[in-house]
This record gives C-alpha cells, sequence and structure tokens, in this order.
C-alpha cells in the first residue's frame, strides 16, 4: 500500500469514527459504504441485507470460488473520552470497537480490486449490520439477497488489545465462545412495608439466585468443559419504603466454548431458577437475548490466513486457546469454510469497549494486506 493510499484510508476511517450508528440504526454508514463501493467499480453492490446490510461483488467473469471478506458497520452507545481531533460527534455514541477501522480495511480491498479484479471466482465484501448485538449475522443470512452472494469461503478479523500491535493470532478450531443473555423475572405480591407477611417477596430468591448463578459456572480452563456465569443487572421491587416488593428480575449472562456445552448450561440455569422460585411460591419467567453462537475456524481457512500473514511478513501465532468475548461471524461458517483472525492492537491498548479506545490506524495496511494475500492466493494472481 503507498503512502498516498494509506493516508486516504486513515483520513476515511476517521471520518466513519466520527458518525457512529449503533446496531440496528446504520442507515447513513451503509450509505456511505455502498457509495463508496460502486465509485470503486464493483460489479454488483447489494444493500438492505439483514437490515442495513451492504455487500459488493468483484467478478473476475472465469468459474472458480467465491471468497467473502467480512466486518461490522455497528458502534455502540459509549460516550468517547477520547481527546482525538476526530472524535465521536454523536452524544452517547462511539466506535469503541474497532468496527470503523474494520470497514476501512474492507475498503481498501475493494479499492484495490478495483484496479486488479481476481483471476478466477468473486471476491463478495460483506459489510454486516448489527455484530454487536448478535442478531446482525442470522438476519443477513436470512436475506433471500444472500443467495447472489453466499460465499465458499470467508474470512473476518478483530483488532485485539493486548496482542503486539500488527501481530496475527490464529485459532485452530474453536475461535470464540458461544455466549447469550439469560432475563429472570421473579413475581410475587406486594404488600404495605409494614406487613410484608401478606405479600409473597422475591427478595429471598432473588437474593440466593444471584450468588448460586453465579457458581454455576466459575469459569476456568477454556476447553469442553468451561462454563462462566456473569450476574450483570438485578432489580427488586420498585424505589420506595412503603412497599414490600412483589417482582424482581435478574439478568446474567451465560458463556461457554461449545454450543453443546451452552446447551447443558442453560438446562442447569433454568432448574436452578425454577427450583429457586418454587419454594418460596413465585411465578417465574424466562427469555434470553445478545445470543452468540460459538464460532469455530475451519482447518482449511486457517491455513489460508496463515499462508496469507507470512507472505505480508506478518507474525502469525497459531492457538488452540478461543476467546472469551463473543462474535456473531460463526454464523458465515454454516454454509462456508470460514476463519476470523485477531490482529494485535497493541499490549498497552485501551481495552474494547473502553470510553477512551480508538482503533490504532497503523492497522490498516496490515490488515488490508492480509486480506488481499488470502484473496491472490486462492483466486490466483491479479490480472
Amino acid at each position: 500500500m503507498t503512502p498516498e493510499t494509506c493516508a486516504r484510508l486513515t483520513r476515511l476511517r476517521h471520518e466513519l469514527h466520527e458518525y457512529p450508528e449503533i446496531s440496528g440504526q446504520e442507515r447513513e454508514t451503509a450509505a456511505r459504504v455502498a457509495t463508496l463501493l460502486q465509485g470503486f467499480g464493483a460489479d454488483q453492490v447489494l444493500t438492505g441485507l439483514g437490515g442495513h446490510g451492504v455487500a459488493a461483488i468483484f467478478d473476475s467473469g472465469q468459474a472458480g470460488p467465491t471468497v467473502g471478506i467480512r466486518c461490522e458497520l455497528d458502534g455502540l452507545p459509549i460516550q468517547e473520552i477520547g481527546t482525538c481531533h476526530y472524535a465521536s460527534k454523536v452524544q452517547g455514541k462511539g466506535h469503541l470497537c474497532g468496527h470503523d477501522g474494520h470497514m476501512t480495511m474492507v475498503l481498501g480491498v475493494a479499492e484495490d480490486l478495483a484496479r486488479r479484479r481476481p483471476a478466477q471466482g468473486r471476491v463478495v465484501l460483506i459489510f454486516q449490520p448489527a455484530e454487536e448485538t448478535g442478531q446482525g449475522a442470522i438476519a443477513f443470512r436470512a436475506d433471500p439477497k444472500f443467495d447472489q452472494i453466499a460465499p465458499d469461503y470467508v474470512f473476518s478479523l478483530h483488532n485485539l488489545p493486548g496482542l503486539a500491535l500488527g501481530a496475527v493470532e490464529l485459532c485452530k478450531g474453536p475461535a470464540n465462545c458461544a455466549s447469550r443473555g439469560m432475563k429472570i423475572q421473579l413475581t410475587g405480591k406486594t404488600s404495605h412495608a409494614a406487613a410484608p407477611q401478606d405479600g409473597v417477596s422475591p427478595a429471598r430468591a432473588m437474593s440466593q439466585l444471584m450468588v448460586k448463578l453465579a457458581d454455576l459456572g466459575s469459569g476456568g480452563a477454556l476447553g469442553a468443559a468451561f462454563a462462566l456465569t456473569t450476574v450483570t443487572h438485578a432489580r427488586l421491587g420498585e424505589a420506595t419504603f412503603g412497599i414490600a416488593p412483589g417482582q424482581a428480575e435478574i439478568w446474567v449472562t451465560l458463556r461457554t466454548v461449545s454450543d453443546t456445552r451452552m446447551e447443558s448450561l442453560m438446562a442447569e440455569a433454568e432448574a436452578l431458577a425454577n427450583q429457586t422460585a418454587a419454594v418460596d411460591g413465585l411465578d417465574i419467567a424466562i427469555s434470553y437475548d445478545d445470543v452468540f453462537e460459538a464460532c469455530t475456524n475451519d482447518a482449511q481457512a486457517v491455513e489460508a490466513i496463515a499462508q496469507a500473514c507470512a507472505a505480508h511478513g506478518v507474525p502469525c501465532e497459531l492457538t488452540e486457546v478461543p476467546q472469551k468475548f463473543s462474535e456473531d461471524f460463526g454464523q458465515f461458517g454454516k454454509g462456508a469454510k470460514s476463519a476470523m483472525f485477531w490482529l494485535g492492537s497493541g499490549h498497552d491498548h485501551p481495552q474494547l469497549h473502553n470510553p477512551d479506545y480508538d482503533f490504532p490506524d497503523a492497522l490498516i495496511p496490515v490488515g488490508t494486506g492480509i486480506f488481499l494475500s488470502a484473496v491472490r492466493q486462492m483466486l490466483g494472481p491479479t490480472v
């Protein structure tokens, strides 16, 4: 990548950073991306996939596989506190996970493909909405237009604070944990605070569940038996001194390495909640939100990324230890050979979702180069 191209892409990243849109609301970001892709001469640009998703097709005109490169459109509902000159201009929202940088790298791939089409097959660039809620990839793949672009191979990356700047970590097998938010609603009966015996309070059941649910999954080694349960929110009754409570709500995040282990952890948590509620005569309702299935890398796709890193001169560490955080990219692996890799943001870089996080611009040529190397090795030399 020339210094001029790198500078131009950096400016683009800064502009995207200034105007974040959260999951499901990425209308303006998607429109801008679609306009840029059309300007790069994509053979076809599809919009409105699974909400505000965008896809661009670069076709060689020759038979061959379809290689997909995926990134995310959405920001986060977090107020940015960084002092960069391109800080978010949208109150209470920020690109504090690096999706602005991920988009920029994939747009860099588009700019290169505009000049040099692959020798065979197609490249499909995927700009997915609503990754942060776990709903985007499911909706994107369920869209009828997805049949026009369904890839044979698909690659993605995520920047990773704590890993050396520009280094790559690549998982063989499980890459991201499954997770889901479990909501437990307990309903009894209110009473006057002077006569709590005439009501049915969920206070005791709530306090017991907050401890017991946390004990159900204490984490540990990231193997087949791994389970982590994190109580993230609880509410009891109303904020008043005169009413003994009649309702309570507990939110807990369940996390496992595999979908199979997730099913068993859910069963354990539901049994515990039902038993605890029954002791105090409470009604109970359980629901789930922010559902992420496990993300598992395909061996052939892993090898393609490893070779691409070698070709681009990027240090790549192969590991069998997945990341604890979740990613809905695993949905794309249901119909394609997929691999996600981690691109280091630096050992001392602020953590993802921190209010002072900012994507390192130095990663733009690195990520773009790895994606292009993967495309070229799989679809032959460019013409």
